[in-house]
């Protein structure tokens, strides 16, 4: 065990972690932001997505201590009001059905329009190919991310 140190949505945390820990875990039961999920455990459906210095990571597999110099974001960072174009958008779309990887699936979509504002429909399913939706939202997802893109969506 170390005291870590993390830039976590914006403030400084100071955890009790072993460095090998994954991050997902560090998030989870030590600072209690529980929006990534975990599903998979080797990186492969995208419900523990987070930002680390705006690029998505899956948190699940990422040792603390390969991010400890980076700014994270989780889903509760990413605006403290829900008010970010991602989220009203999700909800206009109506998207969320089960709603497990829906924080992973908009950190996702907030990196893509944040490197490319106006995507393709094909750029936005080759960006989004990450994140698994069980209840295959895909459509709406893709809808939502057209109407953030087009309301200024980064």
């Amino acid at each position: 065990m170390a005291e870590l140190r993390l830039k976590v949505n914006g403030k400084t945390e100071t955890v009790e972690a072993d460095p090998s820990t994954h991050l997902l875990w560090v998030l989870r039961e030590k600072l209690g932001l529980t929006g990534p999920k975990y599903s998979c455990g080797i990186a492969r459906c995208g419900a523990c997505m987070v930002h680390v210095d705006g690029k998505t990571v899956p948190s699940c597999n990422t040792p603390v201590s390969e991010v400890m110099d980076g700014e994270i974001t989780t889903i509760e960072g990413l605006s403290r009001d829900g008010e970010h174009p991602v989220q009203k958008a999700w909800i206009e779309e109506q998207v969320p059905q089960c709603g497990y990887c829906q924080s992973g699936q908009i950190m996702r979509a907030a990196e893509l329009l944040a490197t490319n504002p106006n995507p393709s429909r094909e750029e936005i399913f080759e960006h989004m190919e990450r994140v698994v939706c069980r209840c295959a939202t895909y459509y709406r997802v893709v809808k939502a991310i057209n109407r953030a893109a087009k309301e200024g969506g980064s």
